[in-house]
């Protein structure tokens, strides 16, 4: 850190005026607003971590703010990086977090002090007496401050791990945050997590259901965690109109949050919804989408009470219109309150999220007869393979979570939820002339039936522990003490129709009419999954050296039902332990040195109708990564690098006896490379690339053994470049280029699926009218419009052609 000597003792930053967004106060809620500033404009900061003085002088330089302060105020301290697009008051109230400093202000004048001795400064010769501001967590609250650029935060929550910075963690994380989600004009959790070369969406837009795939293992929807508790989002997709944060993890997540409700070991995803922040919010939100689907979104947050201590947030959207498929129809009506309370040592929030989508020509996924060795070209991107298909989901969530500081090193909390979730759809079947199952031959032909697929989920999830931050000697310790537990009721109907009609991918015909009876959901499988944790992070030479290790002892308790008679068919009941084991070196302040151990835990398989062993639970099994990497932040520009090895029993049928379970195992070695931040002052960077080495290992006889399993790349590549135009004041434009290699449909690697690269573009331009802040928006998906097919391991679909989408936001 400098020297006093190298500064006058009073220092006021260089001014420099410039102009951006406005952020006035919501007019929704104008009658509680409190008094404030003159209205800022929200500009481009971007501050590496450093000493604070010479952090306040750039502030001084990025903002309109003149800040006063002596070195006695700001001696010894220093400041984690500040970026993104902020008011001055936000950034500085970044900077300023956790120090205790206290800040009086008068206009574009801010004076620093020592708590206790604000409002009275001596600035230029004169006593001047300014007004107290009272200085918040910042308009993040508990969440880490985002990194340079904005797009994504320099840390994220590791559920019993708590919450910490990305260079403290032994575990490859990135966490998205609510300015990429806008910026890129995502409309659900798929739309960011491509964003990473390493997370792949195996379905597309306006399809069933949303699955992904990490390290080259599915991760369904169902498996993704809200606020930390599994099974309370939307099994099919997630829209982001709720989400500040999006967290993705990369490898085995059972130790952090207990086993996820499907099982997936190749990574976690866990979003997190919106809180209310400091400055009042009232934002409408104009989005369209090609070829004629138009959203509207409102967007409200108020705190109010002594200290801002309670928040409001509401989000609803409206979405209708012609989408991706030609004659289809894609509507969203959703609604989510969020409130909360930050007090001294109290700290609560609750979330009620009512969510109902309706998808009118679904695009679906067609599987391939065995004897297919060419795959036919992928068919235009606007293609409805069996139009008539129709898709309704409805579903409520609740969900509450309490944090108590017993003791300044003693912390506890609670949280749980409860979601009612129902799906009717219409759906089509792929058949011979008989009406037996049969796929889609070589030139696309097939034949298709239909029938009613109707189910319903009920989830209630909990989540509870205790935190505890001691010393001994030297050796400082973080211990956790966790529960969680989740139970789980799925139920559905198959209601199968008789009429057939001959189809092509390429010139499809309406699906027939459906059967005249539609079948009531009764119950299929009743899970319950609980679970006790216990770890403890050891840090050693002035955390330097960090240890983490830990166990999670769960138990799976599964039930299967027989959906027509009711009686129970099979079941299980079973325990494991899933432990782990991380460590972390910091050879110098910016590079960080990492090496762990996980366990992944899968609850066993329902077995499919077309085997031998149909309706049987197959027992959990266990899979294991091992992983080690390095991280250096580069002060604007963090880069990583990983390599890993996640081995997994390998499910499929015994060639003999069609029974099926698990026979061999599947092998995934990998390296991952990262780089993300801000090149320089309005260049934004995010890509990274991804090599995967996927073997069967161990096959029962021998058989596909050394092939690579269906459905994983050998390299993938994300890439994205967002930049503030010099010449044009609050243009903006980005691109991004997203690279899949080709994959094998069968585990005897006999048929494969061509790679396939995607190029999006966008800009935006945020100005006033009517002194109004307005953000327009536009972007390009697919600018190509280029047809390619997209993997689940044995079934495809066409990928969405070229799509437009504009919108306009304004905060008034």
């Amino acid at each position: 850190m400098n020297s006093a000597s190298t500064r006058p003792a009073l220092q006021a930053a260089p001014r420099v005026t410039l102009s951006a967004l406005a952020f006035s106060l919501s007019l929704a809620f104008a009658a509680m607003a409190p008094a404030a500033h003159a209205q800022e404009a929200p500009v481009s900061v971007s501050i590496p971590a450093q000493p604070l003085g010479d952090a306040l002088l750039q502030l001084g330089s990025q903002t309109s703010l003149q800040i006063f302060f002596s070195q006695d105020v700001v001696r010894g301290r220093n400041a984690r990086a500040v970026s993104g697009t902020l008011t001055p008051e936000q950034a500085l109230s970044q900077l300023l977090q956790g120090t205790g400093i206290q800040q009086t202000r008068s206009g574009n004048n801010v004076t620093l002090s020592q708590a206790g001795t604000a409002g009275v400064a001596t600035a230029t010769g004169g006593a001047t007496e300014l007004e107290t501001v009272t200085v918040t967590a910042g308009i993040l609250g508990d969440l880490a401050a985002p990194y340079a650029g904005g797009q994504v935060a320099t840390g994220g929550s590791l559920g019993i791990l708590g919450s910490e910075d990305v260079m403290s963690t032994p575990f490859s994380t990135v966490n998205y945050t609510s300015e990429l989600l806008y910026d890129q004009q995502a409309r659900t959790l798929a739309d960011v997590v491509v964003n990473d070369a390493s997370v792949r969406t195996l379905t597309s837009s306006g399809g069933f259901g949303e699955d992904f795939q990490i390290r080259g293992f599915p991760v369904g929807s169902g498996d993704v965690s809200v606020n930390g508790l599994y099974g309370l989002v939307s099994s099919s997709r997630v829209p982001v109109q709720i989400l500040e944060r999006v967290e993705v993890l990369k490898g085995p997540g059972a130790f952090m949050r207990g086993i996820p409700p499907n099982g997936s070991i190749g990574g976690a995803i866990n979003v997190v919804t919106k809180r209310a922040d400091d400055e009042p919010l009232a934002r409408a939100t104009l989005g369209y989408m090609s070829k004629s689907n138009l959203t509207g979104q409102l967007d409200l947050g108020r705190r109010f009470g002594e200290d801002n201590a309670w928040g409001l947030r509401f989000n609803g959207v409206k979405r209708g219109g012609e989408a991706t498929l030609k004659d289809g129809k894609q509507g969203l009506e959703m609604g989510a309150l969020g409130i909360d309370y930050r007090g001294a040592r109290l700290r609560w929030s609750a979330d009620a999220i009512h969510q109902e989508d309706t998808i009118e020509g679904v695009r679906s996924q067609i599987g391939w007869q065995p004897n297919v060795r060419s795959l036919p070209s992928a068919p235009d991107g606007d293609i409805d393979f069996y139009p008539g298909t129709r898709l309704t989901q409805r579903d409520s969530t609740i969900m509450s979570r309490l944090e108590y500081d017993f003791t300044d090193n003693l912390t506890g909390h609670i949280a749980g939820g409860y979601r009612d979730g129902k799906v009717r759809q219409i759906f089509p079947v792929t058949v011979n002339s008989a009406g037996a199952r049969q796929s889609v031959d070589e030139n696309g032909n097939f034949n298709v039936m239909t029938t009613y697929y109707d189910s319903y989920s009920k989830t209630g999830s909990g989540d509870a522990g205790v935190t505890a931050r001691f010393n001994t000697g030297s050796v400082g310790h973080r211990v956790a003490l966790g529960a969680t537990y989740l139970n789980q009721e799925n139920g559905n109907a198959y209601s199968t129709g008789s009429a057939i009609v001959a189809s092509n991918i390429y010139n499809p015909v309406d699906i027939p009419a459906g059967p005249a009876t539609r079948l009531t959901p009764q119950k299929a499988s009743d899970t319950t999954l609980t679970s006790f944790a216990l770890s403890d992070t050891l840090s050693f030479a002035e955390d330097r050296i960090l240890i983490t290790a830990g166990v999670r002892r769960q138990t799976v308790d599964v039930d299967s039902f027989n959906t027509i008679t009711g009686a129970r068919t099979s079941g299980y009941r079973a325990s494991a332990n899933s432990p782990i084991g991380g460590i972390v070196l910091k050879p110098a302040d910016n590079v960080s040195v990492y090496a762990n151990f996980a366990q992944g835990l899968t609850r066993g398989t329902i077995v499919a109708d077309q085997y031998e062993n149909r309706g049987s639970v197959l027992a959990p099994y266990k899979s294991k990564q091992y992983e080690t990497g390095v991280k250096v932040d580069w002060g604007n520009v963090t880069t990583t690098a990983a390599i890993y090895q996640i081995a997994r029993p390998a499910g499929q049928a015994d060639t003999t006896s069609n029974i099926y379970g698990y026979f061999g195992e599947q092998r995934n070695r990998g390296l991952e490379l990262t780089a993300y931040g801000e090149l320089t002052r309005g260049l934004r960077l995010m890509t990274s690339a991804a090599f995967v080495k996927s073997e069967l290992t161990s096959t029962p006889n021998g058989v596909n053994q050394g092939n690579r399993p269906s459905g994983v790349p050998a390299s993938t590549y994300s890439a994205g470049l967002d930049w503030d135009t010099p010449w044009v004041q609050g243009l903006s434009l980005n691109g991004r280029t997203i690279r899949t290699s080709s994959v094998y449909l069968n585990n005897d690697n006999t048929l494969d699926l061509p790679g396939y690269t995607r190029f999006d573009i966008g800009a935006r331009y945020a100005t006033q009218i009517a002194g109004k802040d307005v953000v327009f928006r536009a972007n390009i998906e697919n600018v190509t419009d280029k047809n390619y097919w997209l993997s689940s391991g044995s079934f495809v679909t066409n990928a969405a052609g070229r799509t437009y989408m504009l919108s306009a936001s304004i905060n008034y």
